[in-house]
């Protein structure tokens, strides 16, 4: 039986709380994840996916209900815990690669190893290496991030999320400027990492070829788990 990674109980969020205008986002929402698991978040402009993806990323906390990661309610960590378990548990990935144009590919991977200080400074280069080799950059290290092709640039963004060793990744529409052949290979990529290193990542995506191809899909309307 798998294990459980993450999971939503009765996760409510509402904005401007209060005040005339608030407004509940989301409403009551059940979710669970499991280790290993590949998962595609689905749902039209408006539907609440993108602050249920800020939630389970611990960039936002809900208002009411309870996000538990690993057996631990999250509702009981302060700020400083907050930071300290999403750098260690979740990696990004966005829509727009978010590169540091000005560095190179195994630069741009290194940044959340410096920034944490918990690698050793001589393994830091090392490892951002590996992962750009297990993206198929290696060749391409010493490449300006703005010399890169949107393709490669996305890799390098994958290869940079996992440079922690999270337990899940969060993909924020990955392949969306992408043409069909990088946008395939990507989530090739991504599927790989999830199979060989059993990483579980949450995918949000507007493509239903590439969210079949995932192992469930989560579907979002008016901020409800339709499906």
């Amino acid at each position: 039986m798998a294990s459980e990674l993450l999971r939503l109980e009765k996760v409510c969020k509402s904005y401007n709380v209060g005040l005339p205008t608030e407004t509940e986002v989301l409403h009551d929402v059940d979710l669970r994840l499991d280790h290993g698991e590949f998962l595609a978040l689905m749902g039209p402009s408006g539907s609440g996916k993108s602050t249920l993806l800020n939630i389970v990323g611990l960039l936002d906390r809900p208002t009411s209900g309870r996000l538990l990661i690993k057996g631990e309610d999250t509702s009981a960590l302060g700020d400083a815990a907050i930071t300290h378990l999403r750098g260690h548990t979740i990696g990004f990935v966005f829509q727009y690669h978010l590169l540091i144009s000005a560095f190179t590919a195994r630069e741009n991977v290194m940044m959340p190893m410096l920034v944490d200080r918990r690698f050793p400074s001589a393994e830091i280069e090392t490892r951002a290496q590996q992962l750009l080799a297990q993206v198929g950059l290696e060749k391409f290290a010493n490449n300006l991030a703005n010399n890169m092709s949107g393709g490669q640039q996305q890799r390098v963004a994958v290869a940079r999320a996992l440079a922690m060793n999270p337990d899940l990744v969060l993909a924020d529409e990955p392949t969306g400027n992408l043409d069909t052949k990088s946008a395939d290979a990507v989530f090739e990529l991504m599927r790989q990492v999830n199979r060989e290193a059993g990483t579980s990542f949450l995918l949000v995506t507007h493509n239903m070829e590439l969210a079949r191809r995932c192992d469930r899909i989560i579907e979002v309307v008016d901020g409800r788990i339709h499906a």
